[in-house]
């Protein structure tokens, strides 16, 4: 990651070095204010890379002399399906609407919005993280056992 962390570290330079000289050139804000924005996010991303890197240390993908499999390790949890995702879409096409229409419907798609932010978040916050055969997801039909699971109806 650290290669990572010197590019998004070179394009937070680049944006501030501009935002700078478009600053001092121009009369108009929007233009220092977005690229201001650029570079807070390219330093915000540089500034996470470089953390984890040195939680972390050196990668696979870092060392030139590492082989493929060294890469290779058990899989992240990927939910089966989830509601909040379209909750969250549908709050910000209200929020969007109500722009246009007005402050009590961007009041109720904040509400809208903020429940599928939060039950995206929170969906999944009991889960145990990895153990014992941590390669096998909650949603393997394998367990430990090495057989499938039975169902009683």
């Amino acid at each position: 990651m650290r290669t990572e962390a010197r590019l998004f570290t070179g394009v937070a330079v680049f944006f501030a070095v501009t935002a700078a000289g478009y600053g001092w050139f121009s009369v108009e804000p929007a233009g220092t204010a977005a690229l201001s924005i650029a570079f807070l996010m390219a330093a915000l991303v540089a500034f996470f890379l470089r953390v984890q890197y040195r939680r972390r240390g050196r990668r696979a993908q870092d060392r030139g002399d590492a082989e493929v499999v060294e890469t290779a390790g058990p899989l992240e949890f990927l939910p089966p399906h989830s509601p909040w995702p379209i909750t969250t879409a549908l709050g910000s096409v209200i929020v969007a609407l109500g722009v246009v229409y007005g402050l009590w419907l961007v009041l109720l798609g904040l509400g809208v919005l903020a429940h599928g932010v939060f039950g995206m978040v929170f969906q999944y916050a009991g889960r145990p993280g990895p153990g014992p055969g941590a390669g096998q997801g909650s949603n393997s039909p394998l367990r430990e056992g090495g057989s499938p699971p039975t169902r009683s109806r």
